[in-house]
């Protein structure tokens, strides 16, 4: 009987250990917060009375759904999606058309354009913040000058035009993103395409709905999802804005003054979760609109 020889595999462990960092790092500041927060929805936590934490299960949910100050942030939060999803869209588009024109500063535009987007959340709030001030802003400055008005608009004392102007700071945020993804798209399109369009005698409009568009839908996919996921998660800009107001508060606001102000971490916590599960939903679609592209 012939003796079998067996080779056992050297196993490398210098990969896993260059993971280990970053799996420490995740399981710390991810998981076990993530644990440790759904540990808390399912039990009545209110540091108020500390004495008190029983395990109540999902009532704290129960409570979530049935208050009516989180549907008014859910609402809110609604109107600045639109809004945000649809200003995104359009601009974004507009931008990304002005910039795949080929010029000598085409490089010094796209730089200029993605500024906005490396400005932080609470930088871009007190900069809009103060040209809608109602007694030295910018806007009220030039209506005034042009006599438009006579006397100064409290732009952040109503609930709507609150929601418009966080959702004109969200977008304007957003904008160079989506202009740099729609880029993106475009100039991956064969240029034979468009030369082969113009020998057949279309026109740009006509170029643009057969060609551009069809060739930029999986960008738009990546796009709609991105800004929604902003629109929900929009936190630093309102407070830096407005405050903690009850007037334009969202779900993110609602949860950090059940969270921090009232100091029910219980509620607090399954209103995160909400606030989780609806973001992982856009969170999904904006992975899938990744790999549709991808196999584009």
């Amino acid at each position: 009987m012939k003796n079998m020889i067996v080779k056992i595999k050297k196993i490398d462990f210098l990969p896993y250990m260059l993971m280990l960092p970053t799996i420490i790092i995740m399981i710390g500041l991810v998981f076990y917060p993530i644990m440790v927060t759904f540990s808390y929805s399912l039990t009545k936590m209110n540091l108020k009375y500390p004495n008190e934490n029983d395990f109540i299960g999902l009532q704290n949910y129960i409570n979530v759904i049935k208050m009516q100050d989180f549907w008014y942030s859910f609402f809110n939060n609604i109107v600045i999606l639109v809004l945000v999803v649809i200003m995104c869209a359009v601009f974004g588009m507009i931008v990304a058309l002005m910039l795949n024109v080929d010029t000598k500063i085409k490089n010094i535009l796209t730089a200029i354009a993605i500024l906005p987007w490396a400005l932080p959340p609470i930088v871009n709030g007190i900069l809009w913040r103060w040209i809608f001030h109602p007694g030295y802003g910018f806007i009220n400055k030039i209506l005034i000058n042009l006599n438009l008005i006579e006397q100064p608009i409290q732009w952040l004392s109503d609930r709507w035009s609150v929601l418009l102007i966080v959702s004109l700071v969200v977008a304007w945020r957003d904008i160079p993103f989506c202009a740099v993804v729609y880029l993106s798209a475009m100039q991956s399109i064969p240029k034979d395409i468009y030369e082969a369009a113009r020998i057949d005698g279309a026109g740009k409009w006509h170029t643009f709905w057969k060609i551009t568009f069809p060739g930029i839908l999986p960008a738009v996919g990546i796009v709609l999802t991105n800004t929604s996921i902003s629109a929900i998660n929009v936190f630093d800009i309102i407070v830096s804005m407005s405050g903690y107001r009850d007037l334009s508060k969202t779900m993110l606001i609602q949860n950090y003054m059940t969270t921090f102000s009232f100091l029910d971490f219980g509620m607090g916590s399954a209103m995160s979760y909400i606030i989780m599960l609806i973001t992982g939903i856009f969170g999904v679609f904006y992975v899938r609109s990744l790999g549709n592209r991808n196999e584009v």
